[in-house]
């Protein structure tokens, strides 16, 4: 996968996650805090596509790489709107 895919999956599975997390709200969330969970959520499914390729457990473009890339920026997105109440 391309850089833009992992900006594009990562960043907005981590939004997401952000985003529907079930949790009582005092406010709706902010710009900042979405960039921050985008930009985790990058980084995220950046060092699960290279790590899992390290390993030898999948090669660039195969469909488990995107399902790496997509369960784990999820993981952390959901991580990430837990710690932020």
């Amino acid at each position: 996968m391309g850089f833009l895919a992992f900006l594009v999956i990562g960043g907005l599975t981590s939004v997401f996650a952000l985003a529907f997390y079930p949790r009582e709200r005092k406010a709706k969330p902010k710009a900042k805090k979405f960039l921050i969970a985008a930009l985790i959520g990058f980084m995220t499914a950046l060092a699960s596509s290279y790590i899992g390729q390290f390993l030898g457990l999948f090669q660039s473009g195969q469909m488990l790489e995107w399902l790496s890339a997509i369960v784990t920026s999820c993981l952390v997105g959901c991580l990430y709107a837990a710690a932020n109440n």
